[in-house]
């Protein structure tokens, strides 16, 4: 689940474990640091103690959204749900000393166990029914997440309140068009569809925003006991969350190309579809669904923008990780995939 940090996310150890100790007990030698790989965004490092393994959360360097990466935002949200919600890990310590990494990081407890990515581990095999619980349940654990109370979990004024939608229709546009290079497409088409189809809120709820597989850690029994990676959580439409979620639900059936960018093993037999998630997305929370159709195309040019905001990075030279040499056929993929949609 770890590899040796890349040379370009490498930090000063020192001065982070001198920090750790005055944080937490932990032992007087340095830690064994090393890297978790899925993150294409927020870096995450594992530090290695005898006796205690920590894990450590910091931005990236390079060009950056404005509202993103908040390590202090990202801290507080987990530090809040956790009496309320308890998939939450356990947040240790939040350092806002820019001398020691050049930017905000925290720290949190390490949750052992299962995080799935593009394929079953060698030693992990599912029958397809339990490849199908297995999916019912991450869902269930999000409709989980969109009954907390905000107000309960004293994140009341994590977000903006009413007319989400609409903000993130326009937002996603402008960080697109910020970040675009000249190989790929502008999406216009796709983003005045969304702003002439977009729905009013279906509720004000706290979302993940960044929901899948390889965010949650599976124990022994494949029940989900830990919710990671809050960078990007707010309140918002719980639609527009569940629709941001299985843009990354590559099934069976898709096309060749769509396969290609599968990190997670959602094309097992027994999986279910897109469709049937929604489906039982619906039945859970007993709440009719509006025209789905919105909330595909929304997600699709969500993850869109992200993987270009990734690629501009790389196409500028502020990552060298070859992974994301190329993002930008896929984002082309991407506006071709929304326009199917609309038709």
């Amino acid at each position: 689940m770890t590899v040796p940090v890349r040379p370009e996310d490498a930090f000063d150890v020192p001065a982070v474990h001198a920090w750790v100790r005055s944080t937490v007990d932990v032992p007087d030698g340095e830690p064994e640091v090393r890297q978790f790989p899925g993150g294409a965004s927020n870096l995450t490092y594992l530090l290695r103690y005898p006796g205690r393994e920590l894990v450590l959360r910091r931005p990236p360097v390079g060009r950056k959204a404005v509202s993103a990466h908040d390590m202090r935002r990202e801290y507080r949200v987990q530090r809040q749900l956790k009496p309320v919600y308890p998939y939450v890990p356990d947040v240790i310590g939040l350092c806002e000393d820019h001398g020691i990494l050049g930017s905000d990081f925290y720290l949190m407890g390490r949750v052992p166990g299962t995080i799935l990515r593009g394929d079953l581990p060698p030693d992990m095999t599912l029958a397809p029914a339990e490849a199908r619980a297995l999916a019912t349940t991450l869902v269930d654990r999000l409709v989980d997440l969109h009954r907390v109370d905000p107000a309960a979990a004293g994140l009341g004024d994590l977000g903006k309140g009413a007319g989400y939608v609409g903000r993130q229709v326009r937002g996603w546009t402008e960080r697109y068009a910020a970040a675009r290079t000249p190989n790929v497409p502008d999406f216009v088409p796709v983003t005045d569809w969304l702003a002439r189809r977009r729905p009013d809120d279906v509720a004000t709820v706290v979302v993940h925003n960044d929901w899948r597989f390889d965010n949650v850690v599976l124990d022994a029994d494949l029940a989900v006991v830990a919710v990671l990676d809050w960078e990007m959580a707010t309140l918002g439409d719980p639609l527009m969350d569940l629709g941001g979620a299985l843009a990354y639900w590559i099934q069976a059936d898709d096309d060749a190309f769509f396969q290609r960018a599968r990190r997670q093993p959602t094309h097992l037999p027994g999986m279910p579809t897109r469709a049937e998630l929604v489906a039982h997305y619906a039945e859970r929370t007993g709440s009719p669904l509006p025209d789905w159709s919105f909330y595909e195309v929304f997600g699709l040019f969500r993850l869109a923008v992200i993987m270009q905001q990734i690629y501009y990075r790389y196409h500028h030279g502020q990552t060298h990780n070859p992974a994301f040499e190329d993002f930008w056929t896929f984002v082309a993929y991407l506006e071709w995939r929304c326009r199917e949609v609309i038709g």
